[in-house]
C-alpha cells in the first residue's frame, strides 16, 4: 500500500495553500468572530468555487472536477489551516457527498452544477438538539412528499438553499432533499462556539421533499455520510492543528524569560513533543482513511472512527496548548490563539464527540472480531 501522495496531488495542495494564504488566514476568520451577522466570508467562497474545490470530487458530468478523494482531503487540510469562514463542510461533505453516494442522474443534475458553482449552499440536518442522535426517536417526519418537524444544530443553516435531512417515514428512516428556500420551512440562529462555523435551527411545517435513495434506506446512509465526513473533517482539524502547533512553535522561540528563548526549556519541548505526536498520529489514521475512501475499501468504517479520535484529540491538544504557551496574551481577544480554540471545539462537536466514535470504533472491531 503506497500511502504517499503524488506530485499532482502535492501540487493541487500547494495551490491551495498559496490561494488560502493570501485570501484567507486568522484576519477572515476574526472578521467573522467579530461580525457573527456576516456568517461567512462571500468573496473567498466565490474564490474557492472559481478553483473548483467544491467540485474536487465530483465527476465532470456533473460540472465538477473529476480528481479524487485523495485531492479533496488535502484542499480539506489546507481549508483547516486556514481557518476559512466558509460553508465548505456542510456543502461539499454533508449535501454533495449525500447526492454522490444515494442520488438519481435527475438528483445530481438539478443540484451537482449549482452547488460546484457556489450557486448553492448545502448542508446535512440530522440532529435533534444536544447529545448523541438517536435515529430511532427522531421527530422529523417525512410522508406523502412533505417533510415535518425540526433539526438543531444545522451548520450553516440560515445560508443552506438546500439540506439533506434525515426523517422517519413510517417504521424506518430516510434521507430526503428540502429546498429551504420553499414554504413550509422556518430557520432561526444559535449561538455558536465557532461563528465562522454558524449554526441555526430548521423548522419544517407540511414542507415539499424528496427522497434521497430508496425508503429505509437512512440509516445506512446516513451512517456511511458521517463516516466520509469524519475523514475529511479530519484532515481540517489536522490542518489546523499543525497550524497551531507552528504557530506556538515561533511564539516560544521568539519569547525570552530568564535571558532565554521559553522554547528552550525541558518542560515545553517535552509538552511540544507531545502535541507533535498526536498530530503525526492523526496524520497517520488520515492517510490510511483517505486510502479507504478513495478506494471504496471495507475498512472505510474502522479507518474512519480511528481519524475521528485521532483528530480531535489532536486539534483540542494543540489548541489548549497553544494558549498556555502564549502565557498571559494567549487568554486576549487580540491574539489569535482562541479562534483555533474555537474551530477545534466547533469541529470537535460536529458530528459527535470523539467519545461516541471511540465507541463507535469499538463496537465495529468487535462486529469484525465476531464476523471474522
Amino acid at each position: 500500500m503506497n500511502l504517499e501522495f503524488s506530485e499532482d496531488q502535492k501540487f493541487v495542495q500547494h495551490t491551495a495553500r498559496e490561494f488560502l494564504a493570501e485570501h484567507a488566514g486568522p484576519e477572515a476568520c476574526r472578521k467573522i468572530v467579530e461580525e457573527p451577522a456576516l456568517r461567512l466570508d462571500r468573496e473567498l467562497w466565490k474564490g474557492v468555487a472559481e478553483m473548483g474545490w467544491l467540485g474536487a470530487a465530483v465527476p465532470e458530468s456533473y460540472g465538477g472536477a473529476g480528481m479524487s478523494y485523495l485531492e479533496l482531503v488535502l484542499i480539506a487540510e489546507e481549508i483547516g489551516r486556514a481557518l476559512a469562514p466558509i460553508p465548505f463542510a456542510s456543502t461539499v461533505y454533508g449535501a454533495t457527498e449525500a447526492l454522490l453516494l444515494a442520488g438519481t442522474d435527475e438528483q445530481k443534475q438539478q443540484y451537482l452544477p449549482r452547488l460546484v458553482a457556489g450557486e448553492l449552499i448545502g448542508t446535512l440536518a440530522y440532529a435533534e438538539g444536544p447529545g448523541a442522535f438517536d435515529a430511532a426517536s427522531s421527530q422529523c417526519t417525512f410522508k406523502d412528499g412533505t417533510l415535518s418537524g425540526g433539526k438543531a444544530p444545522v451548520p450553516d443553516g440560515e445560508d443552506a438553499g438546500l439540506a439533506v435531512v434525515y426523517a422517519r417515514e413510517g417504521d424506518a428512516g430516510s434521507l430526503v432533499l428540502v429546498d429551504l428556500d420553499g414554504s413550509g420551512v422556518e430557520r432561526g440562529a444559535l449561538d455558536s462556539i465557532d461563528p465562522s462555523r454558524p449554526l441555526a435551527t430548521l423548522r419544517f411545517d407540511d414542507a415539499a421533499a424528496t427522497r434521497l435513495g430508496e425508503v429505509g434506506q437512512g440509516d445506512a446512509l446516513l451512517g456511511a455520510l458521517l463516516d466520509r465526513a469524519a475523514v475529511m473533517t479530519g484532515f481540517e482539524q489536522i490542518g489546523g492543528a499543525a497550524q497551531a502547533f507552528e504557530t506556538t512553535k515561533e511564539f516560544t522561540l521568539g519569547r525570552y524569560a530568564f535571558g532565554r528563548p521559553v522554547a528552550s526549556f525541558q518542560a515545553l519541548k517535552h509538552r511540544m513533543a507531545d502535541v507533535y505526536a498526536a498530530i503525526e498520529v492523526a496524520r497517520s489514521n488520515g492517510y490510511f482513511a483517505a486510502w479507504a475512501l478513495s478506494t471504496a475499501n471495507e475498512e472505510l468504517p474502522i479507518a474512519a472512527c480511528s481519524v475521528r479520535v485521532a483528530a480531535c484529540e489532536a486539534y483540542e491538544l494543540a489548541t489548549e496548548e497553544m494558549i498556555q504557551m502564549h502565557g498571559g496574551v494567549g487568554f486576549t481577544w487580540e491574539y489569535d490563539c482562541h479562534l483555533y480554540y474555537r474551530r477545534a471545539q466547533a469541529l470537535a462537536a460536529g458530528l459527535g464527540r470523539a467519545t461516541s466514535w471511540r465507541d463507535l470504533l469499538i463496537d465495529r472491531l468487535e462486529a469484525q472480531g465476531a464476523m471474522g
